[in-house]
C-alpha cells in the first residue's frame, strides 16, 4: 500500500511543476480537481502555451477567463460545455473528436499528457483512493502521464469498482475539502413528456438500458415506473437512474453479465446523487474503454441505448455535437452505445428529438421555426452517429426503424416523423435528390 503522507503535497507544490507547453489532462465532470484548477491562474505569469485537457468542465476558474486563455493557457476539450463555448471566439478553445471508449487511448497515442489530475475519495473499506466520479479515461491517461496527481477530498464519494490507480503508480496527493462538480437536472417539458411516452412504448421488462440526461431522458425515466426488473448499463449514472433503482424498477436481475450490478462509467449530478453512489455495492464503477466499448455492451440481451440529437438528414445521418461549425457539446458515447445496443441480442438504439426548433433570423431579427429533420446537414456539422448506425428515430410525431431500409425507405419515414409543416417540403428535396421518385 502507498505510502500516504510521503505523498502529500502542497496545491503550490502541484503547480510548480508546471512548465511551458505542458499538457495538464484533469478529470471528467464530477472529477475535475476543484482546489489545483481554481488555483491555476496563479501560474500565468510564468508559464505559456499550458494546455488543459478536460471532458464535461463542470468547475470554474480564473483560468478560463478569456484573459488567461488568450494569455496562458490552451483549453482541448472531448465535451464542450457553456464554460468553454463562451471561449470558442479567442481560437484557443479546441474539440477533440472522439468515441468515448477510446478517448484515453487515442489521446495517448496522439500526446501523452504531462499530468493528469483527478478529484478523488480518502482510502475506503479497502484502504484504496478511488476517482471521485468514475474512470472513463483517468486511468488510461495516467498511465502515460509524466505525474499522476490526486485531490483527495472527504467530501468526494467512494463507490466500488475498476475506479482506482495502482497505490504505486500515484505521484502525489493533494488534500482539499472539495466537492464535486455538479448539473442541474431539467425539468422535462410537454415535448420532452411526449417523447418520452413514445421511447418507453419501445422499452420492455427486463431490459438493459442507457440513458443519459435533458429533458428527454428525464421524461423517458418518469414513464419507466410502470417497468419491471430493468438492468443498466450506461455510460452515465444519473439522478434518473438513483430515482429508479430506489422505486425499485432498476434491479439487474435479468441481466446476463453484471447481474444485479447497475454499471456505468461516470456519475454526474447532485449532491444527493453523489451520496447515493458512496460505499454502495449495488453499483460498479468500470473504466470507461470498457464500459463503452460496444463488445462489451452488446454482452447482455436486450440492451436499450436511448440518445438525442440535433438533427438528422434525411439518410440517417445524426449531427448531435454542433450546430454547424460550431461546437455544442461532443461525441461521447452515442456511436459505442447505439452500435454496442445493436448487437445486442433484440437490442434497440434510439435517437430522438424534437421535430422543430425555434431560433432568431440573424438578418430579419424575427423568430422562425424550422425543421430538425433537414434534406442535409448544415455545412461543417459534425456527424456523430452515421446512417450506417442509425435505428429507431423518435420525434413527437411518432417513431421509426431505420435498421436495414434504403435510403429511399428513410426519406419517406423520417419525412412521416417531421411536423407536418414541412413534410412535403422534405418529400420535395428527396425528389430533387433523387431518392424517391
Amino acid at each position: 500500500m502507498t505510502d500516504y503522507a510521503s505523498k502529500i503535497i502542497s496545491v503550490d507544490q502541484a503547480l510548480d511543476l508546471v512548465e511551458d507547453g505542458d499538457l495538464i489532462t484533469v478529470g471528467l465532470g464530477a472529477n475535475e480537481p476543484p482546489l489545483f484548477l481554481s488555483n491555476l491562474h496563479r501560474i500565468s505569469d510564468r508559464v505559456s502555451n499550458v494546455t488543459v485537457s478536460d471532458c464535461l468542465a463542470t468547475v470554474p476558474g480564473e483560468y478560463l477567463s478569456e484573459e488567461m486563455v488568450r494569455k496562458s493557457f490552451v483549453i482541448e476539450s472531448w465535451f464542450s460545455t457553456p464554460l468553454l463555448r463562451k471561449l470558442n471566439h479567442t481560437g484557443r478553445v479546441s474539440y477533440i473528436p472522439n468515441n468515448l471508449h477510446f478517448a484515453g487511448t487515442k489521446r495517448n497515442f496522439h500526446r501523452p499528457s504531462t499530468m493528469m489530475v483527478s478529484l478523488a475519495s480518502t482510502p475506503g473499506p479497502d484502504g484504496l483512493m478511488r476517482f471521485a466520479c468514475g474512470n472513463t479515461y483517468e486511468e488510461r491517461i495516467g498511465s502515460q502521464a509524466k505525474y499522476r496527481i490526486l485531490e483527495v477530498s472527504p467530501n468526494a464519494p467512494w463507490c466500488p469498482g475498476q475506479n482506482y490507480l495502482d497505490p504505486d503508480s500515484i505521484d502525489f496527493i493533494i488534500e482539499s475539502d472539495a466537492t464535486p462538480g455538479t448539473i442541474d437536472s431539467v425539468a422535462p417539458n410537454e415535448k420532452d413528456m411526449v417523447i418520452g411516452r413514445i421511447i418507453a412504448d419501445l422499452i420492455d421488462d427486463g431490459d438493459c438500458v442507457q440513458v443519459g440526461i435533458g429533458g428527454i431522458p428525464n421524461a423517458v425515466c418518469q414513464y419507466l415506473y410502470e417497468k419491471k426488473d430493468l438492468g443498466v448499463h450506461t455510460e452515465m449514472m444519473t439522478t434518473g437512474i438513483m430515482d429508479l433503482i430506489k422505486a425499485g424498477v432498476i434491479t439487474g436481475a435479468r441481466k446476463q453479465v453484471d447481474t444485479g450490478l447497475t454499471v456505468f462509467a461516470f456519475v454526474l449530478g447532485s449532491p444527493e446523487l453523489y451520496t447515493f453512489v458512496h460505499e454502495n455495492t449495488d453499483l460498479f464503477t468500470g473504466r470507461g474503454e470498457e464500459v463503452n466499448d460496444p463488445y462489451v455492451i452488446a454482452r447482455n440481451d436486450n440492451q436499450v441505448s436511448i440518445n438525442t440529437t440535433v438533427e438528422i438528414d434525411l439518410t440517417g445521418q445524426c449531427c448531435s455535437e454542433s450546430i454547424g461549425t460550431l461546437q455544442i457539446s461532443g461525441s461521447g458515447g452515442q456511436a459505442d452505445t447505439a452500435i454496442g445496443a445493436q448487437n445486442s441480442k433484440n437490442g434497440r438504439s434510439i435517437i430522438a428529438l424534437y421535430s422543430t426548433v425555434e431560433k432568431k433570423n440573424k438578418e430579419t431579427g424575427e423568430m422562425e421555426v424550422t425543421s430538425k429533420i433537414v434534406p442535409t446537414l448544415r455545412p461543417g456539422a459534425g456527424v456523430t452517429l452515421s446512417r450506417n448506425d442509425v435505428d429507431w428515430v423518435v420525434t413527437e410525431y411518432g417513431a421509426v426503424q431505420l435498421r436495414g431500409t434504403t435510403v429511399r425507405e428513410r426519406a419517406v419515414l423520417l419525412a412521416s416523423i417531421a411536423h407536418p409543416a414541412f413534410r412535403d417540403d422534405l418529400l420535395a428535396a428527396a425528389r430533387d435528390f433523387g431518392y424517391i421518385l
